[in-house]
């Protein structure tokens, strides 16, 4: 994007193609003869400070991160939710959250009333970033009345984040990868 400044009066006034203003004095664009050019981060102005707090709260009623769902579960007691597993059965048997109910989405509006309390938010959890199980889990479960987040980096980051997880053939734990966790640390300060 492009923006075009004019001086008038000794005002500067900035406007771009689509009538956003640009204040000169802002350090996000740079002037190359005559013209702004805005980097792409700041192309689309940052939302309101109340607008992105609506946001941001919002996004924390919905999702959970894996670090703090391995927290609670390790914590002594109730962690005040249950854990859903919507991958298949074969995904299932590679590996799955230890305590975890496996429950395939597609089976969800048949079964979920039997293997759930509706008094009690539910976790769901697919492969990891890339799958939207996770999110058709929780919409299914939504849609039939449940309260439900859904666990942000699926089975994918629990595994790489070094926590333990069950197969059909037993407990697992895998070194943290570096690049997700801390190392040598319980947890990222964030």
């Amino acid at each position: 994007m492009t923006a075009t400044s004019t001086t008038t009066g000794g005002a500067r006034t900035d406007s771009t193609r689509t009538g956003a203003r640009i204040d000169s004095a802002r350090t996000d664009g740079a002037r190359i003869g005559g013209t702004i050019s805005v980097n792409p981060v700041l192309r689309v102005a940052p939302a309101s400070p109340a607008v992105a707090a609506a946001y941001f709260g919002a996004s924390l009623a919905f999702h959970a991160d894996v670090s703090d769902v391995a927290a609670a579960l390790a914590a002594d007691g109730d962690p005040g939710f249950v854990v859903l597993d919507s991958r298949s059965t074969e995904s299932w048997d590679q590996g799955h959250v230890p305590g975890a109910i496996h429950l395939p989405t597609a089976l969800i509006p048949e079964q979920a009333e039997q293997l759930l309390d509706r008094a009690v938010p539910v976790v769901t959890y697919c492969w990891g970033p890339g799958c939207n199980g996770a999110t058709r889990a929780a919409l299914a479960l939504a849609e039939l009345g449940f309260q439900v987040k859904e666990m942000l980096g699926g089975f994918e980051y629990w595994a790489r984040e070094g926590f333990e997880f069950e197969t059909w053939e037993g407990h697992e734990r895998r070194a943290a990868d570096p690049l997700t966790a801390p190392v040598g640390a319980d947890d990222c300060g964030c």
